[in-house]
């Protein structure tokens, strides 16, 4: 026993030492209760993320939507009839493994394909919606995105309601070659048709929104919208960057870009977007005035 035990009082606790955590335990956030903002990186609970739309509480960070989410808070409650749900890809090509690809994002999603479309209504106004989900295969477009697109749009001509679509892709779908490219033509000329019958197109661009869908129908819109920050482009940055041999603006191909350079009529937070969209509804009905 060391002679300085002899002099310790019995119920002396011994004295505890402060654990300084590491980076990577500063960075932890417990999964699933909590979220880290990529942008301002404050954590806040994922319910009061939720009820607030997936916006950042603190710096307004726009997170990803997937389909279901956009639904319960653009539409309103219950109004939702999906269309065409249970239209599936094939194999046309027969790329390797690109059926089993497409089960297991079946499985992992919930989705059929990478849109979601129906008939649905926005503070009473009757609309056709069609919402891309970059869950599914990065929202990539294939046959069957161009043509559920196509039949949405033509649903909205014969109902004689607005056209919305909620764009998410990382562009055509490599696996199905020229018959993806195809559906830019498809879904352009639908809109077109749609255009001179009268009908109200408003495209809403979300993170990311590029390749042969930003070069078709999501840039066709009457309206064209996106949310703060988001990536909207054709080819990726480095291959531009190579191509031109010159460094590019730091946000060159976000919404901001975009709609400093003409490209965009208006960036739309999440937060004020059914307002926004109600009044744009409205405006299209007789006698209707714009309150922006």
């Amino acid at each position: 026993m060391a002679l300085k035990d002899l002099f310790v009082k019995p119920n002396q606790k011994k004295k505890k030492y402060a654990t300084i955590p590491t980076e990577t335990a500063k960075n932890d956030v417990p999964e699933g209760i909590m979220t880290k903002c990529p942008s301002c990186k404050k954590i806040m609970y994922t319910k009061e993320l939720a009820k607030n739309f997936k916006v950042c509480l603190h710096c307004g960070h726009h997170f990803q939507m997937n389909s279901r989410e956009r639904i319960d808070s653009f539409l309103d409650e219950n109004s939702f009839e999906e269309i065409n749900e249970n239209m599936i890809s094939k194999n046309p090509l027969d790329f390797p493994d690109y059926l089993e690809k497409l089960e297991k994002d079946r499985q992992k999603s919930k989705l059929n394909e990478a849109v979601v479309t129906g008939i649905g209504t926005v503070n009473g106004n009757r609309i056709v919606l069609a919402i891309m989900d970059a869950s599914f295969r990065m929202g990539s477009m294939g046959s069957v995105v161009g043509e559920k697109i196509t039949l949405a749009i033509e649903k909205a001509d014969e109902l004689s309601v607005p056209f919305i679509i909620f764009t998410a892709s990382g562009g055509a779908r490599m696996q199905e070659g020229a018959l993806s490219l195809m559906q830019m033509a498809k879904t352009s000329v639908a809109l077109k048709r749609f255009s001179e019958n009268g009908g109200l197109i408003i495209s809403m661009m979300t993170y990311p929104t590029t390749g042969g869908v930003s070069a078709s129908f999501a840039s066709l819109g009457d309206f064209n919208f996106a949310e703060p920050e988001a990536l909207i482009g054709f080819a990726g940055r480095r291959v531009i960057e190579q191509s031109i041999r010159e460094e590019l603006p730091a946000d060159f191909q976000t919404a901001e870009f975009l709609l400093k350079h003409g490209q965009l009529d208006a960036i739309i937070s999440r937060l004020e977007l059914v307002d926004k969209i109600t009044n744009i509804l409205e405006i299209h009905q007789p006698g209707g005035e714009l309150e922006w």
